[in-house]
Formats: structure tokens, C-alpha cells, sequence
């Protein structure tokens, strides 16, 4: 009986040995993310800024030239991204959900797929910003750093360096002159733009330099040549027409994926890809079966070749109602406005008090010296429907959606977006409760919105129905003291240590409260 059970155990250490000497053999995965950022770096042409790090892992691997977030804002596409499936599919669509509930389908999250598979997960970074239970990094995550695997456990790592979100450091190392930067054609060419932007470039230049630590610490510690390597943005950058809107400069990301000896260096794609294809490539990379085929592809399959379109959607902003869907194809890009009614530039707290230019955007409309496609987006209403031709519009500032010429193509991109939305993301569309219909006043009755939201806190419920929808959300002359007190913190000197000023009434309250 000893022999047989010594045998036995000789068999069942033999099976042990050889399923962790198979686990030995799969990749690792390191995701690097970054806040609020679109394809702003040097490895993808843009101008004023350099980004050594981020451009050797591009020449290392793989650059995606069309990658797209699912959403555009923080919350909605991490939550997609830690799935691998659309944010509201999984009901996780609306920024800052209060009520948050656990994953429906039969979803699980990404990290605990990696776990039960025998990785060993970390994220190494704060922020884990999902609208979904569990949330917390210590219910996703088991640990905070690969080190603290077994030995030869293979991991899965996550870290973001959220610098580029808008709290910007200059860079005394590198300043950007004004001089050295282009900006789009929607934004007016101003010093006090330029500025602005190359601010954001330089800040981003002081991110790199945290990339390229990490991606040095793997190579000292011998974990390049078996680590998969994802570089991306969680959404657009943060500037008007960026960030929480549809445009490109809101859901075009920066994608770089190194893979030793399954990417050549060098490679640049057209490819149509998604921020959640990630999610499915590294599974099945490590030899994963998700419990429910994910919305997103492999990136190194003929589906993503073969892709045709990309979609988005954006919800809640904040308390900031508005719902938007877009559907692009390498060539078009379609807008469906679900609220048509409200302005783009509606009141949202956090953007007037973090965004320099929209103080210098909106005092230059008011005055009337904005182009007309810089001024559409300081309009009232929104039309339904937006339409653009990517190849002569790259910037999307000419909509073409009710031009002849286009019908056949905006009907077909329609009818896709109709589809998605129906049979992908099960779409709720907008409640008349959630349009706020008849809660508020007609119309601002005294001071800016954000004066009268705040002295009305008590008596609305914005969690509920949002802030109110008043357009202008300030006077001119408002406006004008906004952007004279934006003025010093955006021309500050390299080595400033001024404070961003209280735009808004949240603003000085955090201002003074850190002066206490």
C-alpha cells in the first residue's frame, strides 16, 4: 500500500510540476495607462513635444493609428475595459453612478479571469474608477505589484499614471514654446491657446518619463522578453471637443502593443481597434476562455482586420444630462444627438473649473470672433444627426449629414448604429425624468448656473435629474473674469508653484480648504 501510495504521489507532484512549468511558458501582461489623453506624442506626428519612451516601445512593437475608446470619459471606458465589453451592456454608462450593481450577463471581470487561470494580478496604481460592484482595488486585484507573485507565477499587471489629467505640471526639463505647436482648426490661434495646449504637451512629456521607468525596471528584472506590453490613453484628451464628447479628440487613443516574438518592431496598423480588444487578446494569450465572448476581438485576428466600423456612446457627465452614440469607419463618422435640445457647452462643474480655454472660447463667441466652425460648438442646440467625411474633414468640423451627396452613406451608418444600439448594447436611450423635463426653472433666474446650482442644492436633486441645462451658463462679463484669472496660472513660469485658481465655487472651497 506504500509503494502504491508513493507512486500515487510521485504521479500527482509530476502533474503539478508539469502544469506550473506550462504556466511558466505563458506571457505576462503589463497594461500602462494614461488619463485623458489622445494620440498627442511624437511617435504620431504630433508637433512641440517629445516623448523618447513611449516612441522606442512604439518602434519596439506595434502603433495603431485608428484605436478608439468605447467612451469618453474616465469611468465609462474603465469600466468597459475592465470587462472587455461595452459600458452600457453591462449598465455601467452613466460617469459618477451612484448606485452601482454587480455585472449582469454572466460578466466577469478581467483581473479575476487572470486569477483563477493561475496569474497573479496587481494593479499598481491607485484608481480603478468602475460603475460596477465590486469596484475596489483589493476586490479586483490581489495584490499591488508583480513582485509580490510566487516564484514563476506569471502576472498581470495594471498601472496608470493619471499626470495628464487636468491638474498639468510644466516641464522644466523640456518647455514647449508656443511657437513649436499646432493646434486644430476648431480651437482660435491665440497665445493663451497655445499656451494652454503646450502645457498639456509638456506635462505629458513628464508622464513618458514615468513610462520609461516601469518599462526599465522590466528589463532589469529580465520580464521584457516574456511580457506583453499595452500602451494606451483611457479615453481623449482633455480639451474642448475632447474629452466627454464623440469627435475624435474625445475617444482616439494613443495603442502600442509589445510582444516579443509575436509583433515585428516597427509596425504601424490601420486597423479599425478598440481599447477592449485588449481584453481579448491577452486572454487568449494566456490561454483563457471568457464565461461570455466578449464585444471585443483579438487584435491579431482576421475580425479585427476585416472590421469594418467602431462605436461609441457617452451618457452622464457628472450631473451633466446628455446622451450621444457614434458609429466611425475609416473613412465616416457619425453623431446620433439623443438630446438634441441641450447645448454642447451646457453647465458641467468640473469643466469650468479645470479648463482654461473654454473661459477664452467663450468670451471670444460672445464677442463674435469665433470662425463659424469654431462657434458651432457654442450653439444652443445640437442637431440630431452629425456627419463627417473623415478623408477631407479630419477635424470634423464640416457636417455633412443633410448634403445630398451623402445620403446613401449616412442612412447605412444609421442603420448600423441602430443595430449596435439595439442588438449589442441593449440601449435604455433617455427617460423624460432623465431629461429633466418641467424640474427647473424656464430659465436661469439670477448669476451664472454655477452660482445658482450651488445656492440650489438643497432644494433639487441633481443626482437625479442633473444640473439644469441653461445655456449661456455665464455672462460675458462672467466669462471675462474667468479667463482674467485663468491668465497667470496658464503663462505660469516653468518652476511655478501657483495654485490653479477657484473658477468655480467647488474650486475656491478645495483652494481654501488646502490653505487651512
Amino acid at each position: 500500500m506504500k509503494s502504491i501510495l508513493s507512486v500515487l504521489l510521485i504521479c500527482v507532484i509530476g502533474v503539478v510540476d508539469a502544469a506550473f512549468a506550462k504556466a511558466d511558458e505563458r506571457p505576462n501582461v503589463l497594461w500602462i495607462t494614461i488619463e485623458d489623453w489622445s494620440a498627442d506624442l511624437s511617435c504620431y506626428g504630433t508637433k512641440g513635444i517629445h516623448t523618447p519612451n513611449v516612441d522606442r516601445l512604439a518602434s519596439e512593437g506595434i502603433r495603431y493609428e485608428r484605436a478608439f475608446t468605447t467612451s469618453p470619459v474616465c469611468s465609462t471606458s474603465r469600466s468597459a475595459m475592465m470587462t472587455g465589453f461595452h459600458q452600457n451592456y453591462i449598465g455601467a454608462n452613466q460617469h459618477r453612478e451612484y448606485d452601482k450593481q454587480p455585472l449582469p450577463h454572466g460578466v466577469r471581470p478581467i483581473p479575476h479571469l487572470f486569477a483563477d487561470a493561475g496569474y497573479f494580478t496587481a494593479l499598481m496604481s491607485s484608481k480603478t474608477d468602475c460603475n460596477f460592484v465590486p469596484n475596489r482595488k483589493d476586490e479586483l486585484f490581489e495584490g499591488t505589484d508583480w513582485k509580490q507573485r510566487a516564484d514563476g507565477q506569471p502576472f498581470f499587471a495594471r498601472i496608470t499614471f493619471g499626470g495628464t489629467h487636468r491638474q498639468w505640471k510644466r516641464d522644466p526639463q523640456r518647455p514647449i514654446a508656443i511657437e513649436d505647436v499646432e493646434l486644430p482648426p476648431y480651437y482660435p490661434d491665440t497665445p493663451f491657446v497655445r499656451r494652454d495646449w503646450a502645457n498639456g504637451l509638456e506635462q505629458m512629456q513628464l508622464v513618458d518619463r514615468e513610462v520609461g521607468e516601469i518599462l526599465k525596471r522590466l528589463s532589469e528584472e529580465g520580464l521584457a522578453d516574456n511580457t506583453i506590453v499595452f500602451f494606451i490613453g483611457d479615453h481623449g484628451r482633455c480639451h474642448i471637443r475632447g474629452k466627454q464628447f464623440l469627435y475624435d479628440g474625445g475617444i482616439r487613443i494613443p495603442m502600442i502593443m509589445r510582444w516579443p516574438g509575436k509583433v515585428s518592431p516597427g509596425e504601424v496598423s490601420d486597423d479599425l481597434v478598440m481599447s477592449i480588444d485588449i481584453c481579448a487578446t491577452i486572454l487568449e494569450a494566456a490561454g483563457i476562455d471568457a464565461p461570455v465572448p466578449l464585444h471585443g476581438k483579438n487584435l491579431l485576428s482576421d475580425e479585427v482586420r476585416n472590421r469594418q466600423y467602431v462605436f461609441a456612446a457617452r451618457d452622464k457627465m457628472d450631473e451633466t444630462h446628455d446622451a450621444m452614440r457614434a458609429i466611425r469607419s475609416a473613412d465616416f463618422k457619425l453623431i446620433q444627438n439623443v438630446m438634441p435640445e441641450r447645448a454642447y457647452c451646457q453647465y458641467n462643474q468640473y469643466k469650468e473649473g479645470a479648463y482654461p480655454v473654454l473661459a477664452e472660447m467663450n468670451v471670444m463667441h460672445m464677442r463674435g470672433q469665433l470662425t463659424p466652425e469654431q462657434a458651432a460648438f457654442f450653439a444652443p442646440t445640437k442637431p440630431e444627426l452629425e456627419l463627417y467625411d473623415l478623408r477631407t474633414d479630419p477635424h470634423e468640423v464640416h457636417n455633412v449629414a443633410d448634403d445630398p451627396t451623402y445620403a446613401s452613406v449616412r442612412d447605412e451608418m444609421l442603420q448600423e448604429l441602430n443595430k449596435w444600439r439595439k442588438h449589442v448594447i441593449l440601449d435604455q436611450g433617455v427617460s423624460d425624468e432623465f431629461r429633466a423635463l418641467d424640474v427647473f426653472p424656464e430659465s436661469l433666474p439670477s448669476g451664472s448656473v454655477d452660482e445658482w446650482a450651488h445656492a440650489n442644492s438643497e432644494r433639487y436633486d441633481y443626482k437625479k435629474f442633473g444640473w439644469p441645462s441653461w445655456y449661456p451658463t455665464r455672462t460675458l462679463e462672467e466669462w471675462e473674469s474667468a479667463r482674467k484669472a485663468w491668465e497667470p496660472w496658464v503663462f505660469r513660469d516653468v518652476n511655478s508653484k501657483m495654485q490653479r485658481p477657484g473658477v468655480t465655487i467647488r474650486e475656491r472651497e478645495r483652494n481654501q480648504a488646502k490653505r487651512k
